[in-house]
């Protein structure tokens, strides 16, 4: 498989799991995600595959807006690849807003002739810190 349609085959994926977190699509999700799936918060917290998809099953999880922007493809052989990107949504979770953009790194891995995600992280956007300027 050349390395430009596994990129667009990632980054279609990325675009259908963005969409069913924006719709709290749990049979696409529970597909997509591979059992030992771990999701990172933008805080640090650590979700399961069963955690994360109890967000969406329970109701406390809603999305206004999902998007992924500014992505890059990375891929690894011909069974990992690195999808980073910026997240944008507007949304709420147990009534708290969730009105945010987060830079993201979402990794999959090719199982059974099916590329799955295997873990994201999610970190706010700032300002790189100063440098000091080498003479």
């Amino acid at each position: 498989m050349n390395r430009e349609h596994t990129e667009q085959e990632i980054l279609r994926q990325a675009d259908a799991w963005a969409n069913a977190e924006l719709r709290g699509d749990t049979t696409f999700l529970e597909s997509i995600l591979v059992d030992d799936y771990i999701g990172i918060g933008p805080l640090g917290f650590m979700l399961t595959k069963q955690e994360w998809l109890a967000r969406h099953q329970s109701g406390e999880l809603k999305y206004e807006s999902f998007n992924l922007d500014e992505v890059q493809v990375r891929v690894y052989n011909d069974d990992a690849a690195i999808l980073t990107g910026r997240q944008v949504q507007n949304g709420a979770y147990r009534g708290n807003s969730i009105q945010a953009q987060f830079r993201i790194t979402l990794v999959f891995v090719r199982q059974q002739e099916q590329w799955q995600l295997a873990s994201l992280q999610l970190s706010t956007i700032g300002q790189p810190p100063n440098m000091p300027q080498s003479r």
